[in-house]
């Protein structure tokens, strides 16, 4: 997943770095990517992301870089967040080198230091305090309708590949290094969307109980009024479906220390599917200096039934917050704010 907004100072810095590249192709909801094509596009706004709720090893992390094409001036971010779930410290590094390197096929995201680099059937993620093997239990897929947003906020191709096996280590402040086991989610979106400046959303990968993988994505424009609620079921064998007719219902409020506002209890129906989701803790917001948005990323957990039968879930929770105030370092400031 996910959150790009450029001001003047990125794009200055960017552009020492390389010549115009040729504008951003545009996007066309009637071609949708191959799934298993996870290589890099000449798209305005891309990333990709892994994320991991890994209970037994009393950790949750993302990892996300970022790809961004402004103008022909290209634009790379990256970060880490980890929270050591037996502490509660959560520890946030920010990557803004610009030496890159992106490459398909085998899937390569580099920046400075830090990669997901593809090895036969599995993927190596060093990034930061992270050194971990990720091991696909199913294979890529598409999200219905193929994308999240909408024309007025912008558009994004949404592949995944929903459930992950993870081995490796986590480094933690203080010199700990703990052993990673459990699930994680890989995404890679691209499009025309700028997050944070044209839409929030408040997304959901969960691994259920009965070997299915849910995606919930609740779409919103600047005005706070939802555009879109998309979700999709990866069944047991990694075949993805559209969830029809899904409500996403906010319950608890939770204001950060920035004072901005996200839910963290939810309730989801759809169907012969409810579900009641809560945050894991409270107080996982992120303000993403190299990106100049604020949100909310985190583990969560929830209850509920699939055609009657009783089912658990367990995976990472995302809720935009918007825009990163000037006095909180944000680079990209509209007008009158």
């Amino acid at each position: 997943m996910r959150l790009l907004s450029l001001g003047a100072a990125a794009l200055v810095s960017a552009s020492l770095f390389t010549s115009c590249l040729p504008a951003p192709q545009a996007f066309d909801p009637n071609r949708l990517p191959d799934p298993a094509d996870l290589g890099a596009r000449n798209a305005a706004t891309e990333w990709w992301y892994v994320s991991g709720y890994l209970p037994e090893s009393g950790l949750a992390f993302h990892w996300a870089q970022f790809k961004v094409n402004y103008r022909g001036i290209p634009y790379h971010a990256g970060h880490v967040a980890v929270t050591d779930l037996r502490t509660g410290k959560l520890n946030f590094l920010e990557n803004e080198a610009q030496r890159t390197r992106f490459g398909f096929p085998p899937l390569r995201v580099e920046q400075g230091g830090w990669r997901l680099v593809q090895d036969g059937q599995n993927y190596q993620l060093q990034a930061g305090p992270l050194n971990l093997t990720l091991t696909p239990l199913k294979g890529p897929v598409v999200h219905p309708p193929g994308y999240s947003g909408t024309p007025e906020v912008g558009r994004l191709y949404y592949q995944s590949i929903t459930r992950l096996d993870v081995k490796g280590t986590v480094a933690l402040p203080g010199g700990e290094t703990r052993e990673a086991r459990g699930l994680v989610w890989l995404d890679h979106q691209w499009g025309d969307q700028q997050p944070g400046a044209q839409a929030r959303w408040d997304w959901f990968g969960l691994h259920l109980s009965d070997g299915s993988d849910l995606m919930l994505y609740r779409v919103r424009n600047n005005e706070g009024q939802v555009v879109q609620v998309a979700a999709s079921r990866v069944d047991a064998q990694g075949v993805a479906r559209e969830v029809p007719n899904v409500v996403m219902t906010p319950g608890r409020v939770y204001r950060s220390p920035s004072g901005r506002d996200y839910v963290l209890d939810w309730e989801v129906q759809a169907g012969d599917l409810t579900l009641t989701l809560n945050a894991v803790r409270d107080e996982q917001e992120l303000l993403s200096r190299n990106t100049s948005v604020a949100y909310w990323e985190g583990p969560v957990r929830g209850t509920g039934t699939l055609a009657g039968q009783p089912i658990t879930a367990e995976g990472m929770g995302e809720f935009v917050g918007g825009l990163l105030r000037r006095e909180e370092g944000g680079r990209f400031v509209p007008s009158g704010r």
